[in-house]
């Protein structure tokens, strides 16, 4: 075997930056980088095998939020890559870094328009993160410049504002050659903060306000800047509500956090964004909802103030009173301190009430919840809440939750508050199919913790193969198929969707928005690709399927049937 090739020296290169597995699914145009992972020299690095690309490139989503580092994905030619496209969408919404490498029959047949001919190039451009110089895209024309654009798209990736770059790999320029040195690539250091009068200028706007309010997103948890953000909150008083926010920005038990702005429907978020006269944004988009609000997301004389490391961001909507190119750990840490500096002690007497009339609300709120799910709590079918109940009794600490419960999420977190930072990640950007592979990841990346993946029964059929992957590899994640036999999250927004039109809200639903027939049976799916598993139809049940679960560390699911009711 010829190791003086391009396809060795790639892999070289990746080893050298610490990247020690890839995932994906192999293609005749792969077979010679993959072929190289025979020899010894990389007898450490690991290939995690997807049944599809889908599978694949969501694994490496989570794996690489986990770590907080790029992941490395392997698709195949112009059919694989479009199968792994809107995982891809999904990372680029939620700014991971990844490296999706796709391979090529080779540039030698390029005139010839072969079987697998596709510009693989402009398939991924609008999947990718975009800098400067536009969708960072590109594929390797010259045998000597293999090592130089993958150390380029490992740059590129992890540069906020990160997430996936593509590089396409002709198989023939893989197999000359190569002679570039294998240098460890460097990060671009990017800790950057405002001048410091825009930060007194920030807290002069804050300290003034009557009804604060901050908007953060995952942007925290990248620059880890919790600690800062919730000085910041309580300095003000100011509830804290996450918008792009998937990740433990700030601790969800916290009297401050007030929950998520609107997921699908700007009209949701109106009252929340409408009511304040001074806004704080930092680390989210402006606003991610699928149907954003046109007008009056802001009150018409609100003090927007908006610091992030993405300045496409900042303004893209809705004009800002102070914009400013800002780390959100230092910038938010500074801002604390003038805050402390310029308030008076009317302001932050203003602030304490504020804070303690937040706390009562919350509390209250909590109660009535918890109230309901008692009465509901032996109910058959069963409520997810009970469930949720169940498990915080029993999962260890320092667990990971992977979360696509999506309607059921609420119960979740209401009984496995997500306090502690690396702990917690949720689906983004509406995407259905990201719970299983999505565990899979977490426990790559994290294998000595327990991990719990939630998925309902339509986003599970989306990706089933994952269970194969578990199987294969022994990644023993823990998964939950929130199983109520139809897309209850569709039949909420048709119901949203009447009500704006003064239609009755107790309608038939379309016939698509049901899974059944016929009655899906995840646990003969799981066990039919080499998982055990459990099926739970009543409250008594639970205990067991828990017990099972969490008596060793292999890859264990539990069917858990579901009341499909909307209350």
């Amino acid at each position: 075997m010829d190791n003086n090739t391009g396809r060795f020296a790639l892999l070289r290169q990746l080893v050298t930056d610490g990247i020690t597995c890839m995932f994906g699914n192999p293609g005749t145009s792969e077979q010679n980088l993959l072929d190289a992972l025979r020899d010894p020299e990389f007898k450490d690095f690991r290939y995690y095998l997807a049944l599809h690309e889908g599978t694949a490139v969501a694994m490496a989503d989570s794996y690489a939020r986990a770590l907080q580092r790029t992941a490395v994905v392997q698709l195949h030619s112009y059919a694989g890559l479009a199968n792994g496209l809107g995982m891809m969408y999904y990372a680029r919404r939620g700014y991971t870094p990844l490296v999706v490498i796709a391979g090529e029959a080779g540039l030698r047949y390029e005139a010839l328009d072969g079987q697998m001919a596709a510009d693989l190039v402009t398939m991924a451009r609008p999947f990718v993160k975009s800098d400067y110089n536009g969708p960072c895209a590109w594929r390797i024309v010259d045998p000597g410049s293999v090592v130089r654009l993958l150390r380029r798209a490992l740059k590129t990736a992890a540069t906020p504002p990160m997430g996936p770059v593509f590089l396409g790999l002709p198989m023939d320029v893989l197999d000359e050659t190569n002679t570039e040195p294998i240098i460890r690539s460097l990060p671009v250091h990017s800790i950057v903060m405002p001048d410091q009068k825009v930060t007194s200028q920030a807290a002069r706007l804050l300290a003034e306000a009557h009804r604060p309010l901050i908007l953060m997103g995952d942007g925290i948890t990248a620059s880890g800047a919790q600690t800062e953000l919730t000085e910041v909150a309580e300095v003000l008083g100011a509830t804290v509500w996450g918008a792009n926010c998937s990740e433990v920005n700030m601790p969800t038990s916290h009297p401050l956090f007030g929950g998520f702005t609107g997921h699908m429907f700007g009209e949701d978020s109106k009252p929340i964004t409408a009511a304040a006269d001074v806004v704080l944004i930092c680390g989210t988009t402006v606003l991610p909802e699928v149907f954003p609000a046109l007008e009056g997301v802001f009150a018409k004389d609100a003090r927007i103030i908006h610091f992030d490391l993405n300045t496409y961001e900042i303004a893209k909507n809705f004009p800002v009173t102070v914009g400013a190119l800002a780390d959100p750990k230092p910038t938010l840490g500074l801002l604390a301190q003038e805050l402390k500096r310029v308030m008076s002690e009317e302001q932050r007497a203003d602030a304490r009430q504020r804070l303690q009339r937040q706390e009562e609300a919350k509390n209250a709120q909590r109660q009535e919840q918890l109230s309901r799910d008692d009465r509901l709590r032996d109910q058959v079918p069963l409520r997810a809440s009970r469930f949720m109940e169940e498990l915080a009794k029993r999962l260890p600490r320092g667990a990971l939750i992977f979360d696509e419960a999506l309607t059921y999420s609420p119960e979740l977190y209401r009984y496995l508050p997500q306090d502690e930072p690396g702990t917690y990640f949720q689906t983004r950007a509406g995407m259905l199919g990201t719970g299983l592979p999505g565990a899979l990841g977490l426990k790559v990346a994290r294998p000595e913790r327990v991990v719990f993946g939630f998925s309902g029964d339509g986003g599970s059929m989306s990706t089933i193969q994952a269970l194969s992957t578990a199987a294969r590899h022994g990644i023993g994640a823990k998964f939950v198929v929130l199983n109520n036999g139809s897309y209850r999250i569709l039949k909420y927004n048709l119901q949203q969707y009447w009500g704006e039109r003064q239609q009755p809200s107790d309608q038939p639903f379309p016939e698509a928005f049901d899974l059944t027939p016929p009655n899906l049976r995840f646990d003969k799916l799981a066990e039919g690709q080499g998982v055990n598993a459990i099926r739970v139809e009543r409250p008594d049940q639970i205990a067991e399927a828990l017990a099972r679960a969490l008596e060793n560390d292999q890859p264990f699911l539990i069917d858990l049937v579901l009341s499909s009711s909307l209350g």
